[in-house]
């Protein structure tokens, strides 16, 4: 299980990468003027998404899951595991609004600016930093 733990953490970290960087490239993208500016972060975007996002996500979910079949009574019955897996609900929240927002800019149909992506790229940190205090001092 030990090694089940190290992958998930490992994907973890790739995904939370992820989420921190496609919002700060919205951010750039949406001050982007230009058609080769557009059509770089585009491209950009897809492949970090697509590339990277998502198969972490994927792989962070699915060991997450052996982690907790690995002792659901105990997982399952505590109230801290409850509030991170809340959290983690919001981080695949969080991940499909990404997606929303790159259809949007892709198709240049976005009507946000680039200060809403400068706060909107805020937000994991507000999910990462309570999961992982969840995780390590299990305060409930």
């Amino acid at each position: 299980m030990l090694w089940v733990k190290a992958f998930h953490i490992i994907a973890v970290i790739c995904w939370f990468a992820a989420l921190f960087y496609l919002p700060r490239l919205f951010v750039y993208h949406a001050q982007s003027e230009d058609a080769i500016s557009h059509d770089r972060f585009v491209v950009m975007e897809r492949k970090l998404y697509r590339g990277i996002a998502t198969p972490s996500m994927m792989v962070t979910l699915a060991l997450g899951v052996w982690l907790l079949l690995g002792n659901t009574s105990y997982y399952l019955s505590s109230g801290w595991m409850h509030a991170k897996l809340t959290l983690v609900a919001l981080c695949v929240v969080y991940h499909f609004c990404c997606r929303h927002y790159m259809v949007q800019l892709r198709e240049q149909q976005c009507t946000k600016s680039h200060r809403f992506f400068r706060v909107f790229n805020e937000l994991p940190v507000f999910l990462l930093v309570p999961i992982v205090i969840l995780v390590v001092v299990r305060p409930f």
